[in-house]
């Protein structure tokens, strides 16, 4: 869906926005951060544009915090209708972390789409070490469903876990 046809999504922390190729600079400042680049390695501003801003198999919002963007959260679609579900990725800048500003961008996001475009699960997928992000996951209601061995391939040139999470919409926890 193209970005000017995307709405605005308001949580009551967050704004999420289409995002601009104008978001670009923030997003790659944001990725180079030692604490984000350790989730999502090798982000330099072309690649940020290429796979996050233009990408033709996710849909990404800026995540606000009044005026300013603090990370960025996407989706993407499996639209056979036979298993169609949604899976979530996000980040935001270390500055802004454990604010609730990453749960209420993930709550509200999931709320899309299971309201405005009839998902019936999602799943997100963080390192399985990530466990700062995990519990982030749980407190909105996703549930483990497992650890997905040698998942991805790290900076270091090993594979390292995955840990699967799923949410449907009867697990959505209500704001805290």
């Amino acid at each position: 869906m193209e970005p000017a046809l995307r709405p605005v999504l308001r949580g009551r922390r967050v704004t999420l926005r289409p995002v601009t190729g104008a978001d670009a600079p923030r997003l790659a400042q944001i990725l180079a951060t030692p604490e984000v680049a350790r989730w999502w390695p090798a982000m330099d501003i072309d690649r940020v544009r290429r796979d996050l801003i233009e990408a033709d198999d996710a849909v990404a919002f800026a995540v606000q915090a009044g005026e300013q963007v603090v990370g960025l959260v996407q989706y993407g679609e499996e639209t056979d209708p036979d298993y169609r579900y949604a899976g979530i990725d996000i980040f935001l800048h270390p500055g802004w972390q454990g604010r609730g500003l990453g749960a209420d961008a993930v709550r509200t996001l999931a709320r899309h789409l299971f309201e405005n475009l009839g998902h019936h699960r999602i799943v997100i997928d963080p390192a399985a070490a990530n466990e700062r992000a995990i519990r982030s996951y749980e407190r909105i209601g996703f549930q483990r469903v497992g650890v997905m061995r040698r998942y991805e391939r790290g900076t270091d040139g090993t594979w390292h876990d995955g840990m699967l999470l799923d949410l449907l919409p009867e697990d959505l926890l209500p704001e805290e």
